[in-house]
């Protein structure tokens, strides 16, 4: 499967291969062991460190990850927060999955992920070219919430900002204005808005008023007109733990990697005459790869960590509103020609309709086994958590899939989580980054800023190269190339055309 010709590579500093080639092997503490605490263990490791990984959870994988549980009459399931797209331009993410599966073949393609709108009307994005910027044209033109009309009511100068993308210029200029009133702004039909814009914003699990309109435009660069491969994703095959982090976690045991899982570290410790203390072991450098609450809570319980303007960074870090996730075990099947993936936001308070047995081997043996099958409904940005949210999403899936609503529940089981970053207007100037004042100590996770083009799980990877590659860089050893969408938009005749508009002119 060929990959876009345009990616961009950002090599890493030269140096040794290998730890073996120094006086002496530096040990690192990776404390959380999501998507960006296992690229930097990953990093880390095949360059010959020695690296103790500590994660609170009993599962490896983060916010991505699965455990064992069990239904009510006792049947065994893995359980996760929800499905995850794998686009086909995480192309750091998918290195760190090549590590245990070079074909990526436990990654299987998704057709098409159909967007359904309060009218009943369905955007697809099955058959669109893959060259930008006619992808998203097309993708447009074809809608039927869409019309040419609408585009020629489009504000041409404000849309000159989603094809003339520069990060991170694109956030010194557009970080203080709210997702919503930038689409108002730029005149964009709000019939339409849930089929290119507002899908993007709650996957962030923020409304568009509450997201910084950088990030969205940014995204739109990511998704729509940064590459050729921005509308095609994949899913593991099997559970998280099955498909991807067991087999990772083989990987990194094999390279002398200690995982110790059920580990929570409270505090990290400078030591006077260099290093660091976690627990009860002296090491020479740390990654802190932890959520935003995580990471506010053990930097503060550090209080000889860092500068006070640099820890105020970290504890100025927001979560963004909860999401809901209600897994269903019916004992009937949906019908054959409904989608794996249905997006729903126009439709409060669903946001998704996910059928993992069209796709998840467990869910799928279940269904082949009872006859039934395995349904999910996610909600986003949820502000508060009330009883009737359960109800009002099953009234929801009744509605869209007629077919269940005389199913009975077998199983469910559900997820209330409050974890994941919140992009707010301002936000960007000021997120810490990988680098901290501290020499030795790291940042890295999907928080934490990146002035690369990356968002979600690539971004938690791309953090998690670029803490390694800076601990590597600093012990003379050599980093993980790491590959992005181009930084800037593709259309350069428009990105000079901004430039003169928004330059004044002299009199």
């Amino acid at each position: 499967m060929s990959e876009d010709r345009r990616r961009v590579l950002h090599p890493p500093v030269p140096g040794f291969a290998h730890a073996g080639e120094l006086q002496r092997r530096p040990r690192v503490a990776v404390v959380g062991g999501g998507i960006a605490g296992l690229t930097a263990a990953t990093g880390l490791a095949e360059r010959g460190v020695e690296v103790d990984l500590y994660e609170r959870e009993s599962y490896l994988g983060g916010r991505a990850g699965g455990w064992d549980t069990a239904l009510g009459d006792g049947t065994p399931v893995t359980m996760s927060r929800g499905f995850h797209a794998f686009f086909r331009q995480y192309y750091n993410l998918r290195a760190l999955l090549r590590r245990t599966d070079p074909g990526l073949r436990r990654l299987k393609p998704v057709a098409d992920y159909p967007l359904l709108d309060a009218e009943g009307r369905i955007d697809t994005f099955r058959g669109l070219p893959s060259t930008p910027p006619w992808n998203a044209l097309v993708f447009a033109l074809r809608s039927p919430t869409f019309r040419l009309r609408d585009l020629v009511r489009v504000d041409p100068v404000r849309a000159l900002s989603l094809a003339t993308v520069s990060v991170p210029e694109t956030y010194h200029q557009l970080d203080d204005l709210d997702a919503a009133t930038f689409l108002d702004q730029l005149n964009f039909p709000a019939s339409a808005r849930h089929l290119a814009f507002e899908v993007f914003s709650r996957s962030f699990f923020a409304s568009p008023a509450e997201l910084s309109a950088a990030e969205l435009v940014t995204m739109f660069h990511m998704y729509f007109l940064g590459s050729s491969e921005g509308l095609i994703f994949d899913v593991p095959e099997d559970t998280y733990p099955a498909s991807l982090w067991n087999p990772l976690a083989e990987h990194l045991e094999g390279l002398g990697v200690r995982i110790h899982l059920g580990t929570p570290v409270d505090a990290v410790h400078p030591e006077v005459r260099g290093g660091f203390r976690v627990g009860d072991s002296l090491v020479d450098g740390v990654v802190l790869a932890l959520d935003v609450t995580g990471l506010r809570e053990v930097v503060g319980a550090s209080p000889d960590l860092g500068t006070p303007a640099w820890r105020e960074r970290v504890d100025g870090l927001r979560t963004a509103p909860a999401f809901y996730v209600r897994r269903l075990w019916l004992d009937r099947p949906l019908r054959t020609d409904r989608p794996s993936f249905l997006g729903t936001g126009s439709l409060p308070p669903l946001d998704n309709i996910s059928v993992l047995d069209r796709f998840e081997a467990q869910a799928a043996g279940w269904a082949r086994d009872t006859g039934g099958s395995v349904v999910e409904l996610h909600a986003y940005a949820v502000h508060e958590r009330t009883d009737d949210l359960p109800p009002r999403l099953l009234a929801r899936l009744h509605e869209i899939y007629p077919e269940t609503r005389d199913a009975r529940i077998v199983g469910e089981l559900e997820q209330w989580r409050q974890d994941c970053p919140l992009f707010g207007l301002g936000d960007f100037a000021r997120r810490p980054t990988v680098e901290t004042p501290v020499p030795g100590l790291v940042l890295a996770g999907d928080g934490i800023r990146v002035d690369l083009p990356v968002a979600l799980m690539e971004r938690a990877a791309t953090t998690g190269w670029q803490a390694a590659n800076r601990l590597l860089a600093g012990w003379g050893l050599r980093g993980e190339p790491i590959w992005s969408v181009p930084n800037q938009g593709r259309l350069g005749l428009l990105r000079a055309v901004a430039a003169r508009r928004a330059t004044p002119a002299r009199r």
